[in-house]
C-alpha cells in the first residue's frame, strides 16, 4: 500500500488517487512536427528510481498532485499541487519575480 502525503487533507492511501503519468513530459507546440507530437503521445521511459508523476486526488480534495516516488523501492519522496509543481509554473513564477 503506498501512502501519499496530499498536502490538503495529509498522508493518504493511495486508492483514493487516480495515476496520470509522467510529469516531466512537455507537449510540443501546436504547429510541432508530426514526431514531436507521436513522441510525446506515445513514448514513455520506464525510470528506475525517483520519479515525477502527476496523481488526482479523486476521492478527497480532488486536487492534481505532483508526486515524487522512487519506482524502484515504491518510496514517496514528497508532493505538491501540480499547479505549483510544474515546469509552466516554475517559469511564470520565475517570470513574475523579475518584475
Amino acid at each position: 500500500m503506498l501512502r501519499i502525503p496530499c498536502p490538503h487533507c495529509g498522508p493518504r492511501d493511495h486508492s483514493e488517487f487516480s495515476y496520470l503519468g509522467d510529469a516531466t513530459v512537455t507537449r510540443p507546440a501546436d504547429e510541432a512536427p508530426l514526431d514531436d507530437w507521436f513522441a510525446y503521445v506515445y513514448l514513455r521511459d520506464n525510470p528506475r528510481g525517483p520519479h515525477r508523476e502527476y496523481w488526482h486526488h479523486a476521492q478527497g480534495c480532488r486536487q492534481w498532485l505532483v508526486v515524487e516516488r522512487d519506482t524502484l523501492t515504491h518510496a514517496i519522496l514528497g508532493a505538491a499541487p501540480a499547479r505549483e509543481a510544474s515546469p509552466n509554473a516554475a517559469a511564470a513564477s520565475a517570470k513574475d519575480s523579475e518584475t
